[in-house]
Parts: structure tokens; C-alpha cells; sequence
């Protein structure tokens, strides 16, 4: 079969579509943002591949597989097996890095597993095999009267119940085994669970230290080197205190020190496994402490106005306790904190031992004396966040948090033992710090000698293809010990890309979710090269895709619209490119063939004349930047991925900008030297694109302010007024006017045990979320339920002659929300949704002029008319005198910018420069500029 053929599709808002799809080509699917591309490609195709496939496969292996709902469709023939790539992070994993979702730590681990030289940490000599005499003359050399055992590890971390090993231990004569650190008889082990890792050692000998043993020692170590595959371990007899344990072993041991190895095993280079983990990190790479500087907010303040928070006058109790300190120190509680004396200022933080008189007041006037040592702030804190059961004390005291690299592993996440294995001279912590790029290269020229070489060639052919899959993708910049949750969406995604082409899979319907996110247009050929050989393979690859390149690359393109929510779900063109350009009808192919464009505008705002200025910026990759952003203009931020951009705008400007101007105080920055002209603002909002609620409760109504007001009109109705309801009976998050059978979600989970939980419309409310009381109440001859299933653009209808609501409403459409629910999901936006919806917020307050924007790839999920639309509500901003700084690759938006920031030339170490800043014309004309180079071919179109 040639064909995906789909036959009567209503998904959302899908018009009942029949489709012809041509399988393995490199399909796009375009239109408006909202016209129902992802009810096709996500909510469609991929449900109905992902669920057939799960269907054939047994009860037990289903219990781990989500399954979509079930897609609304009258047939569907041609289907592969679907693996969908979406931009949503991959991770919140602190675990999860880049080389392990890509598996080239994995590789990497088998590497020095098979073909790593072990050195001793104190000495940094190779380790080499210990005699049984050298192992003897260790123990001997214990403290005299030690008592101790010999034991022979038989299994390490493995699932099972073990039993015939247990047997045939006692067969062998031995009467006492150590499981999972507990000594039992051999008769007495209880039963162990399968499902279980479990560790277990023979006892082979228990002596006490003492001369003459010479002869008995070096028998009980050749036994247990025997049993237990050359290693022996010498631990504190049971009964005894809990003491140190030595590993024995007839391979890997330090002549001088005797530290030894017990074997090299892929786990010990892994930090997600106690065997490889860092102890003090827990393979986490960082510590959380209390900062001073977070608790000490305001220095100048004095301890009586309160400069530690939360131990100000409204916490009594710990307001007392530090005037009781004050007293006993003899210090005044008037004088400021910075002047206070050093050693006092340590009492404070860390506490004392000296006993000292507190006296405590109640709320009755009951005074409480009694000495004892003050626990100190930061003592008590620690104390208080790790021993609470409240989720609300926990959140409140987190905000005093901050994190640090472990100073025992210096953030490798790795012991000490892992992080002294050796290849060449990199141990593995060195090669996952070097970016992508560098660790190609490197690994393109490493030759091992002989035995080695042969064992790693393979490990070595597999590591070098994958790293070469993320240099495709445009991902050189990144290092494999980059975690996996500061990766942007469309990282992760091509992340997942470079993953899905090393699996090398044939057969496969692969979906793509905007791929081309956050890449540069220099990037963009490779990325394109990318899905056609994943295409090559022999796989179809459906994209979701605004981007011109992509569109034109296509070998089949799918137009769905002609509008957006109800408005779309209609097959408006489809066929090859030049087909899609041929087509009147097609809004794609009127942008396309130049019919229509994104206008350059005549004349470039020059601004107010007044700058901010950002000196001396270092984090990450940045080289002492100074960047001087022209205020009441709009400034694109642009450059390759990993130029620094994110860190540059995001991680300082912002950051110092909400300190100063908002009174942020939980944000932290990267390190810059100075910031001038904030005078001249008010404040500043980051428009990001992280969801704008994390529960099925937040929705766009809730966000934007519109849901008070009508629950507001609601309640003046006279029927409310006359059964007594207030604006909160029509709320679905409190008791009163919310069906209490599903507590207002409106759906009841079902636990399935061996399938995923599954969510049924409530009995009782039919998913309505309100009691019948509440939804007899009509407003305009419709109940609150039915207000929130509205779109956008019928509730600005609906509610015209409400001009607060109206105007809100307008935004909403003004920005391109026109098909969302006023009471739709937050978790259902995707986040380019989110950004629109927290930017049509902004855009209804009142402005002072003085407003700084920062938006952060805002075109994210736009078609050319719906950036066309964000453009103009940019520009209505910028010119009410507010500065706009957008970080953009989206050469259409940048060619309309007033001011241009490129940074470069690459990514990584190779960027973080400013290589060329001013008008588009200005940047177009610098050689050195990439941005330069593709837009110079747009401004003389």
C-alpha cells in the first residue's frame, strides 16, 4: 500500500476531512495557528497508529504505555507504527541529561567499562593485580583485637530469589551468609523477593586480629577470591559497630596504598547507580543550601525593622528568640545588619553551643525563661524543610534555597573511583564537558592500541554516529552533561530527532512538531537534510511546519484552514509545492508566491534617545559583553543557536531588571558588572512560554482576569440575587456552586491498574463541573458552563456590550486566540498558546510607556498571517513608548525590527560576542553577521 488514506476525520475541529497521504515521503502539514494541523497529525494520525500498535501487545506490557483517546474517525488504511517528536521539554528530570536521552553516555559507559585504565586517586599510578600475601599483610596491619570476617561477594545487585545459590553455598560447607547487609545462619535466610535487587556474601572466615594468622588468613582469602571472581571483602564482624569495608582484589590494586578496584563494570560509571553515584550528591552534581543572601535580603534594614525575613516582629516567637541572642551578646537590635560585628553575624546564621537565656512571651503575657544553645537561622531552617509534612511550608521555605556544584565531585555527579578511570588522558566527566562539536572530533581521532582497540571499535562506531546526528540537527554547541530540563523545546525535540535517526528504525510514521524552533536559518539545511534521510530510510515523516524552507523541501504539502478554530478543519490545498503555490485558494501558497508579504516598514523607529546599557556579562558562554538596548523601539535579539542569546536576555537582563524594578527577590542572575538607564522604566515583564497554570483548574479565563467579571455578572443577575448567590458560587475550585461528585473538575479518575487511569465525563454534572442549582442561573440566556465552552471570538461577541470584557476579549483575537475557550485546559495550549495568552494579558492593562517586553521566540506556532497579526500588536506597544526585546530567528520579524543584536559567530565556546548590532540594513551589510547574510537577500526583494 502506497497511501495513508483517511476517510471522514472530526478530531476537534476537524470538518469531517477525507485525505489521500503518500507514504515514506516527507510530508508537511501547514496552516493558521488553531486551524486544527495537530487534531490532524498529533490527535489523528498519530493516536491511531500509537493505539493499534499498543493493541497488539499484551496485557502486562500495556500497563506501561499511555494510550491516547481514541481519535474521531471513520477509517483509517496505510497506518504505521507512529512515534511522534513534540516540543514539549523532554525532562524535569534533574537526572536526565543529554547524553543519557541521546544514549551516548550509555556508550560511553561500556567504553571505560571495557577499555578504561584505572589509576589510583593518591598516587595516579595505573592499578595492578594484589597478591594474596599483599592482602594478608593489610589486614594484619589492622588495629590489634579487631574483629572481623572474610567475605566472598556471590551476587552483586542482581533480581531473584538466589535460592540455588544459597543451596549451594550450604552444600559447600559454609554456615553463615551476609544478605543485603544482614548476617544470617545459611538455614535461617528468609525468602527474597524476585522483583528485587539483592546482595550476597558468603562469610568464610571470622577472626580477630592478632599475630600468627598468616597461614589461616591467606586460605580464607583464596577461598573467597575463588567464589567470588577475584575479589574478597574484609568488613567489622556482625555484632560489632558499623566500620569501614575493604575491597580485595586479584586485579585491580595500588601497590603503594593498597586501594583497590573491584572490577570494572559499566554501572560504576553511571551516577543514577549507588554503585557509581557520587555520595555527597547522590549523583545530582549539586547541593541545595539556605543562602544568607536570600534570608538577608535587605542588609541596611536593622533585626528590629526586620532584615531577616521571616524572623521580623510577625513571627513572634523567632522575633524573640533573636532578641534574647541580641541581649546575651550585648548587641543593639537598632544597629543594621552590615554593621554588625562578623563573629556575631556567624552566631546568627550557624548558632552557638554557649547556653543562652531566652525569654519567651506568650499571647497571654505568660513569660517563659529557660538557657539552652541557640540552633542558629540556617540550622533551623534546614531542620524545619527537611522534617515539615506541609507542601506549603516546604514551597515557602525553598525560596531561601539556592544551589552549588558538590564540592566532592566538583558537579561530575560521579565517585571518586569513577572519575579515576582513564582513556588517553580524559577521564569521562572531560569528554561529557566538551560540546558536542569538540567530542565529535575527538572521538573521530581516538585510536586505541591492540587488545583495547579492537574491543572498543564497535562502542567507539556507535558513540561517533550519534554525535555526528546531533551536529546534523545544529546541536554542536551543547555538552552531553547538560541537563535535561534547561533544554528549550526545540532542543529537546531535535534532541529526540538525532535519538530517533541513530535508532536507525525502518517502516516508521515519525510526526514532527515544528522542528525548526529556535534554529537559525544557517541551521536549517542541515535540519532538512536530516528528515529527508530519516525519510531515505524508508519511514514517513509528517511535519508540522510554518517554515518556508521546510515547505518548499516537502514532497507533499497538506494546507488545512481556511481560518482558525471554527473558522478551520477544512482541506484547503494540498499536493506538491508548486501545486500549493499555484492555488488561489491557498493562504500558504499567496505568502509563498509573493502575492502576499510581511511588509518592511518605511521608516525605522529611532526611539526616545535613551539607552540601557548591560556591562561586563559573563555567564555560561558570554565573553564580557556589553550590550546597549535603544529605548521605546523594537530590538531583535538574534544568532545562532547557542550564541548566548538566552543567556544574555533571560538569565541576566531580565533577572537584574525584575530586582530592580519589580522587587523580584527569588530570582538569581549571571554574573555582569554593570546596568545603566533603568531610570527611565517602570517595569518589566517577561513574556516566556512556560505554561500559564500546571493544572486542569487554570484556563484562559481564570489568567486573564475575565472570569471574576462574569462570575461577577453572574451573581447581579436576579435569579442569583434572589436565591442569595454570591460570585463565588459560580466558581468551579470552591465548595457551593461546584458538583462536589468530581469537585468541579467536571471529570472522575478511574484507576485501571494494568492500563493507564482513565478520565469519564462525572455522572452527576455530565461534565458540566457546576450543580444543577448553579447552572439554573442564566445570564443573556446562557448558564456559566455554557459562558466557558464559548471561543474567544463568541464570547467578544456575547459580551460587546460589557466594555471591560469586550476589551480583554479583543486582545485575545488581537494576538490570534480567536478559536481558544474561555474555560479551555491550561495544560492543553501549547506554548506558544501560553505566550499569546500572557501577552494578550499585558496588552490590557493600562501602560505607562515605560514598560520594558521581553519575548522569547514569540512566533513559535505561527503560519506568516498569524505573525503578520503579532507584528502589529508589537508595534502598538512599541508605540505607546514601551521597548520591546524579542530574541528571534524568524527572519520576517527581524527584518521589521527597529534595532538588531546578532550574537556569535557560533555556538558555544565559539559565540557569545555581539557581531554586529543596528538598524537591518546596517547588520545586512556585515560580513561576519550569518543573520547578515540571509537577510540581506529579504531587503532588496
Amino acid at each position: 500500500m502506497d497511501h495513508i488514506q483517511i476517510k471522514g476525520a472530526r478530531t476537534h475541529n476537524l470538518k469531517n476531512i477525507d485525505l489521500d497521504m503518500p507514504r515514506d515521503k516527507l510530508i508537511v502539514i501547514t496552516g493558521l495557528s488553531g486551524s486544527g494541523k495537530s487534531s490532524l497529525a498529533f490527535d489523528t494520525l498519530y493516536a491511531e497508529g500509537q493505539r493499534r500498535y499498543v493493541e497488539s501487545l499484551s496485557t502486562y506490557a500495556r500497563q506501561f504505555l499511555s494510550m491516547m483517546e481514541k481519535p474521531d474517525v471513520d477509517h483509517i488504511e496505510g497506518l504505521s507504527p507512529a512515534i511522534s517528536i513534540e516540543q514539549k521539554s523532554t525532562s524535569h528530570n534533574p537526572r536526565s541529561t543529554v547524553g543519557t536521552i541521546t544514549e551516548i553516555y550509555d556508550y560511553l559507559r561500556l567504553l571505560f567499562a571495557r577499555a578504561g585504565e584505572p589509576r589510583c586517586p593518591k598516587h595516579g599510578q595505573p592499578l595492578e593485580a594484589q597478591t594474596v600475601s599483599q592482602m594478608v599483610d593489610q589486614v594484619l596491619a589492622m588495629p590489634e583485637g579487631s574483629k572481623l570476617m572474610i567475605l566472598a561477594p556471590v551476587i552483586r545487585d542482581r533480581k531473584g530469589e538466589h535460592q540455588h545459590v544459597i543451596d549451594s553455598m550450604k552444600s559447600q560447607g559454609f554456615i553463615r551468609i551476609r544478605v543485603d547487609g544482614t548476617v544470617y545462619d545459611i538455614d535461617d535466610v528468609p525468602a527474597l523477593d524476585k522483583k528485587r535487587k539483592h546482595q550476597i556474601d558468603v562469610v568464610v572466615d571470622r577472626f580477630k586480629v592478632k599475630a600468627g594468622l598468616e597461614q589461616r588468613l591467606a586460605e580464607s582469602f583464596e577461598t573467597s577470591l575463588g567464589l567470588a571472581d577475584g575479589i574478597a571483602l574484609v568488613a567489622p564482624m556482625d555484632g560489632e559497630p558499623a566500620g569501614e569495608e575493604h575491597t580485595f582484589s586479584a586485579r585491580y590494586a595500588c601497590t603503594q596504598c593498597g586501594y583497590a578496584l573491584s572490577e570494572l563494570e559499566p554501572k560504576l560509571f553511571s551516577f543514577n547507580n549507588p554503585a557509581g553515584a557520587c555520595p555527597t550528591c547522590d549523583g545530582l552534581g549539586v547541593k541545595q543550601f539556605f543562602d544568607p543572601e536570600k534570608i538577608v535580603q535587605h542588609p541596611e534594614a536593622t533585626l528590629a525593622e526586620g532584615a531577616i525575613k521571616g524572623w521580623d516582629r510577625r513571627a513572634v516567637y523567632y522575633f524573640q528568640m533573636l532578641a534574647s541572642v541580641a541581649d546575651h551578646f550585648s548587641i543593639d537590635m537598632d544597629t543594621p545588619w552590615q554593621e554588625l560585628p562578623e563573629d556575631f553575624r556567624e552566631v546568627l546564621l550557624y548558632g552557638t553551643d554557649e547556653d543562652v537565656p531566652f525569654r519567651y512571651v506568650n499571647s497571654r503575657g505568660h513569660i517563659m525563661e529557660k538557657a539552652h544553645p541557640f540552633e542558629g537561622i540556617l540550622p533551623n531552617l534546614e531542620r524545619r524543610y527537611r522534617e515539615t509534612d506541609s507542601q506549603s511550608m516546604r514551597e515557602e521555605l525553598a525560596r531561601h534555597l539556592s544551589q552549588q556544584w558538590c564540592k566532592t565531585c566538583s558537579g561530575s555527579r560521579l565517585r571518586e573511583s569513577a572519575r579515576h578511570v582513564f582513556i588517553e588522558q580524559n577521564n569521562i566527566s572531560n569528554l561529557t564537558h566538551l560540546p558536542v562539536g569538540e567530542a565529535y572530533d575527538y572521538f573521530q581521532t581516538l585510536a586505541l592500541p591492540g587488545r583495547k582497540g579492537e574491543i572498543a571499535e564497535k562502542i567507539l562506531k556507535e558513540v561517533r554516529q550519534r554525535l555526528q546526528f546531533l551536529v546534523n540537527v545544529g546541536l554542536e554547541y551543547l555538552t552531553l552533561e547538560r541537563s535535561a530540563d534547561t533544554l528549550s523545546g526545540g532542543e529537546a525535540q531535535r534532541i529526540r530527532l538525532a535519538s530517533q535517526i541513530g535508532a536507525g528504525l525502518v517502516g516508521v510514521m515519525y510526526i514532527l512538531d515544528e522542528p525548526s524552533i529556535g534554529l537559525h536559518q544557517r541551521d536549517n539545511d542541515r535540519l532538512l537534510a536530516t528528515l529527508t534521510h530519516l525519510r531515505d530510510l524508508g519511514n514517513t515523516v509528517i511535519v508540522v511546519e510554518h517554515d518556508e524552507d521546510a515547505i518548499r523541501a516537502a514532497d507533499h504539502v497538506i494546507d488545512i484552514g481556511p481560518g482558525a478554530g471554527v473558522h478551520g478543519g477544512h482541506v484547503i490545498a494540498q499536493g506538491t509545492p508548486e501545486e500549493i503555490i499555484a492555488n488561489a485558494n491557498s493562504l500558504t501558497g499567496q505568502y509563498l508566491n509573493g502575492t502576499k508579504k510581511i511588509a518592511i516598514p518605511g521608516v525605522r523607529q529611532k526611539g526616545n534617545g535613551k539607552h540601557l546599557t548591560l556591562t561586563g556579562a559573563t555567564g555560561n558562554n558570554l565573553q564580557n559583553v556589553s550590550l546597549s538596548i535603544p529605548l521605546g523601539v523594537m530590538t531583535c535579539v538574534t544568532g545562532v543557536s547557542g550564541s548566548g542569546k538566552s543567556t544574555l536576555i533571560n538569565a541576566t537582563l531580565y533577572p537584574v531588571c525584575a530586582a530592580k524594578l519589580n522587587k523580584a527577590t527569588s530570582l538569581s542572575h549571571a554574573p555582569y558588572e554593570h546596568l545603566k538607564g533603568l531610570e527611565h522604566l517602570d517595569k518589566v515583564i517577561d513574556i516566556d512560554q512556560s505554561p500559564i497554570g500546571r493544572t486542569p483548574r487554570s484556563n484562559p479565563a481564570t489568567y486573564t482576569g475575565l472570569f471574576t467579571p462574569i462570575r461577577e455578572l453572574f451573581a447581579g443577575t436576579q435569579e442569583a440575587r434572589s436565591r442569595g448567590y454570591k460570585p463565588g458560587r459560580f466558581s468551579f475550585n470552591v465548595k457551593g456552586g461546584r458538583c462536589e461528585a468530581c469537585q468541579g473538575d467536571g471529570v472522575i479518575k478511574v484507576e485501571m491498574h494494568f492500563l493507564p487511569d482513565v478520565y469519564v465525563p462525572c455522572d452527576v454534572c455530565k461534565a458540566r463541573r457546576y450543580n444543577r442549582e448553579t447552572l439554573e442561573v442564566r445570564y443573556k440566556g446562557k448558564n456559566i458552563h455554557e459562558v466557558l465552552e464559548m471561543t474567544v471570538e463568541e464570547a467578544r461577541e456575547f459580551f460587546e456590550p460589557v466594555p471591560f470584557l469586550a476589551r480583554k476579549l479583543q486582545t485575545l483575537m488581537d494576538v490570534g486566540l480567536s478559536y481558544i475557550r474561555l474555560g479551555q485546559s491550561a495544560v492543553t495550549l501549547s506554548g506558544g498558546e501560553a505566550q499569546r495568552v500572557k501577552l494578550a494579558k499585558e496588552l490590557s492593562k493600562r501602560d505607562t510607556g515605560k514598560t520594558l517586553y521581553i519575548l522569547d521566540e514569540p512566533t513559535t506556532g505561527l503560519h506568516f498571517y498569524d505573525i503578520q497579526q503579532l507584528l502589529n500588536v508589537l508595534q502598538r506597544l512599541r508605540d505607546h513608548g514601551n521597548t520591546v526585546i524579542v530574541i528571534e530567528h524568524n527572519l520576517d520579524v527581524i527584518k521589521t525590527a527597529d534595532w538588531i543584536v546578532d550574537l556569535g559567530p557560533e555556538g558555544g565556546s565559539g559565540g557569545g560576542r555581539i557581531i554586529a548590532e543596528g538598524t537591518p540594513e546596517e547588520v545586512a551589510r556585515n560580513s561576519a553577521s550569518h543573520t547578515g547574510h540571509y537577510l540581506k537577500p529579504l531587503l532588496t526583494r
